[in-house]
């Protein structure tokens, strides 16, 4: 029987990251990708909104799909002692409620950057003006632009992809009470 894995965004980036990693645990696995509302504002502030819009994601297109596996991935910003930083979620659902949680990407940004957001402006936009480019956060995202290209976003979402995934491949360590 192939599984199917349901993403919940269009976004490229976000498709090839989960494709990336869960190809690896699923070869034979059918991928689709569904634009579905992440419940959050557009421009998540503080890990607990991006989380909860990752999560709303992976809930919606497991719903809207049927799928065995649903995937959201919500990208954010918040505030921290050093400053303004990126953050990101990623959240993955079965069809009997168990869930993974994957997050991080922290990496300060730009005090022209977080100038414009607190005006209420988003991160892509931003990146997209500060670096010339068009439509950044489906292409190499800031993490690519800032990093000029040690990294990017599909690579840094491919890591949170596989931390969410922690809880399914290695199931058994979750399911039982393990004292030492």
């Amino acid at each position: 029987m192939t599984i199917k894995i349901a993403v919940g965004s269009q976004n490229p980036v976000k498709c090839a990251a989960v494709e990336t990693i869960l190809r690896q645990v699923y070869p034979d696995a059918e991928f689709v990708a569904v634009a579905v509302p992440s419940g959050v504002s557009e421009q998540p502030w503080g890990d607990d909104e991006t989380r909860l819009g990752a999560e709303n994601r992976a809930r919606a297109v497991l719903a809207a799909t049927n799928a065995d596996l649903g995937v959201g991935l919500e990208g954010g910003v918040k505030d921290s002692p050093a400053g303004v930083m990126t953050c990101a979620w990623c959240v993955i659902v079965d069809a009997t409620g168990w869930l993974g949680y994957g997050g991080g990407l922290n990496m300060l940004l730009p005090p022209s950057v977080v100038t414009y957001m607190r005006q209420g402006g988003e991160l892509g936009p931003a990146m997209d003006a500060l670096s010339g480019d068009h439509n950044t956060k489906q292409k190499q995202g800031a993490i690519g632009v800032l990093t000029k290209g040690l990294s990017s976003r599909q690579r840094a979402y491919a890591q949170l992809v596989a931390l969410a995934a922690a809880p399914f491949v290695s199931r058994r360590f979750y399911e039982r009470d393990t004292s030492f």
